[in-house]
């Protein structure tokens, strides 16, 4: 039992050391933009846009300094921001010339929102909450953005819109937890690795799905933040980031699973008739990109594979994530 012991604390201070995470006087805004021309397609997910705040954890407003400190004699020293944002996303079938959607493909939809949350990070953890609120139907506004985006870049129109999934309020409970692993230095030349797993679910007529999943990093500068910025659902990482070098970079590969009870996308409307498919209850998603951080800037790609969303969908989605953050 003494060896034990005194092997187990061996490993703990061999294991490299992360840095506290301390107040940040800095917000970040990041800009987000999916679409599945980066693979090489144009069909099911094919876009989506996502404005990011993630405020300062330095001088936060009482409610929330009062929280954070009641956290912190809870779960141990953290950092609380808050956060908003904005978004679209729009989808739609593989074959977009019929006027009349084959019922058998994926139904037109668009989805715009926003979003209020909270995320609080410490040394080795990062949790989650998030409130989303919007809109899917024509109010949401894919064929105007569609339809325009095609007519500037001289792309046939898609013709399907008005048969769309209708107008309902959307609102989605968003909950996240994941942990950082440190793996040393397995490549040399001081480059870190490190896994992040997560589990996270979600709660509303939009989506309703848990979720787990795991991201694997190597680079330098790790400790600046969590991974890139994805429109969920998704293997995400933080909204914000930062960095304590001018320059840092790192190259990473992940992997999620999601069990689906509700997808409005596939299942339709919620109290009303409409398009819908039948949906599958389970979907991987698989990824590989790289970041940049520079004096303050974030410059991200990831690639995704996504598996089979509904029976009759032929073959996987590929699609890319470009994001870009800024410190203010």
């Amino acid at each position: 039992m003494r060896r034990t012991a005194t092997l187990l604390l061996i490993l703990v201070h061999a294991a490299p050391a992360l840095a506290q995470e301390t107040p940040d006087p800095r917000g970040t805004l990041s800009l987000t933009v999916e679409n599945d021309l980066f693979g090489g397609s144009d069909r099911y997910y094919t876009n989506g846009l996502l404005l990011t705040w993630r405020s300062p954890s330095a001088d936060l407003p009482w409610p929330l300094d009062a929280l954070d400190r009641g956290l912190s004699s809870l779960t141990g020293p953290g950092a609380l921001r808050w956060g908003l944002s904005f978004g679209q996303n729009f989808f739609t079938p593989e074959d977009k010339t019929r006027r009349i959607p084959d019922p058998r493909d994926r139904p037109y939809a668009g989805y715009l929102y926003g979003a209020a949350s909270l995320v609080r990070t410490t040394e080795r953890t990062q949790t989650l909450a998030e409130v989303q609120l919007g809109v899917v139907g024509p109010s949401a506004l894919g064929e105007f953005v569609q339809n325009n985006y095609h007519d500037l870049l001289n792309i046939k129109n898609a013709e399907g819109w008005d048969r769309q999934l209708k107008d309902e309020p959307a609102a989605t409970l968003l909950l996240e937890r994941r942990w950082r692993i440190p793996l040393g230095t397995p490549l040399g030349g001081g480059l870190a690795a490190e896994a992040i797993p997560v589990l996270s679910g979600a709660v509303g007529n939009v989506q309703t799905y848990a979720a787990a999943g795991a991201l694997l990093r190597i680079g330098d500068g790790l400790e600046a933040d969590w991974g890139p910025v994805r429109i969920r659902p998704a293997l995400a990482g933080s909204g914000f980031f930062q960095p304590r070098q001018d320059f840092g970079w790192y190259v990473f590969a992940g992997a999620e699973g999601r069990a689906v009870a509700r997808d409005i996308f596939l299942d339709g409307n919620t109290w009303r008739d409409g398009p819908s498919v039948d949906k599958r209850l389970l979907v991987a998603d698989a990824q590989a990109g790289a970041a940049v951080l520079w004096r303050g800037v974030r410059f991200a790609y990831t690639h995704v594979l996504r598996t089979e969303e509904f029976y009759g969908q032929r073959g996987r989605q590929s699609f890319g994530s470009l994001s870009v953050s800024f410190r203010f």
